[in-house]
């Protein structure tokens, strides 16, 4: 299955007084880039993210934005019994100290002693981030089966697209096989043609490399290895597209390959027709080549 390397999911959840809200996105890549942007106070949240991304991408330059946010409106408050007893001391050391230097001070309220700073807190487990970790790792499993969903979605749309094209270097192949054979006979007389005139210059000359100058006038014009290789390599994308592992890299590899034989094959041709076929190859095989960047 080929899954592409672009793609895009978002959710939003809560848990307790938080909320959140995170974007999953991706472009093409050569490798599998990661980059996270989640509050550091998470332990944990990271690296157990980008356990789950590793094992569920492949390839693609791949980024996770995390939003949350508190509502403390929502937190309960309780009092801070270490400060209140701090305080209440001190207040009983002034009043001592008041009464001693003939001074009488104004009693204090609870209202005016709950407002000192540290005397109240949130109450529960707002603080700890353990329980939020937990939520937030879970909510992302759903986030990644969205986001993975999406990429083969493209993905089969990419597939449609590359088989197309795959059908066109066939058929241009087949075309090419034919027209080779259509002009055998002219190239045999081109041939003897050839042998003729290196014998009739060959007097006195190296018979060894009259054979070599012989083998390569008749490999210039065989393109016999190119149409074959030309359709393993057909055969070979077609196996690759079957498979449900990450691609890419490859069908990229094998893109210069065609590429290669289809160059050959215009240098080869000796004929309009032929080469007209060859430049349509390459040109197929170009575009083939720009969809397969986008395969993970």
């Amino acid at each position: 299955m080929i899954r592409s390397m672009t793609g895009f999911a978002s959710g939003k959840g809560t848990h307790g007084p938080h909320s959140w809200t995170w974007e999953l996105r991706s472009v093409n890549g050569k490798g599998l880039d990661m980059r996270l942007r989640v509050p550091e106070w998470l332990t944990g949240l990271e690296a157990a993210l980008r356990s789950r991304m590793s094992k569920g991408l492949g390839r693609g330059n791949v980024t996770l934005s995390l939003k949350l946010s508190r509502e403390e409106a929502t937190a309960d408050l309780v009092l801070n019994p270490v400060a209140m007893a701090a305080a209440l001391d001190a207040m009983a050391r002034t009043q001592t100290m008041a009464e001693e230097r003939g001074i009488v001070l104004a009693p204090s309220t609870a209202a005016e002693l709950i407002a000192v700073k540290g005397m109240l807190e949130t109450g529960g487990d707002a603080d700890d981030p353990e329980p939020l970790v937990k939520h937030l790792i879970a909510a992302f499993d759903a986030l990644l089966r969205d986001f993975i969903q999406m990429r083969e979605s493209e993905g089969r749309a990419l597939a449609d697209v590359l088989d197309g094209q795959l059908t066109q270097v066939s058929t241009l192949t087949e075309q090419a096989a034919q027209l080779a054979e259509e002009r055998r006979d002219k190239i045999a007389e081109n041939l003897r043609e050839n042998l003729q005139r290196v014998m009739d210059n060959a007097q006195g000359a190296d018979p060894d490399r009259v054979a070599q100058e012989l083998a390569l006038i008749a490999v210039k014009s065989d393109i016999t290895e190119e149409i074959d290789r030309l359709k393993a390599h057909v055969t070979a994308a077609r196996d690759l597209f079957a498979q449900d592992v990450a691609v890419g890299r490859k069908l990229d590899f094998l893109m210069q390959e065609f590429n290669r034989e289809a160059n050959t094959l215009c240098s080869k041709a000796q004929s309009a027709d032929l080469t007209t076929v060859g430049l349509e190859l390459k040109a197929v095989i170009d575009q083939m080549r720009e969809q397969v960047q986008n395969v993970e």
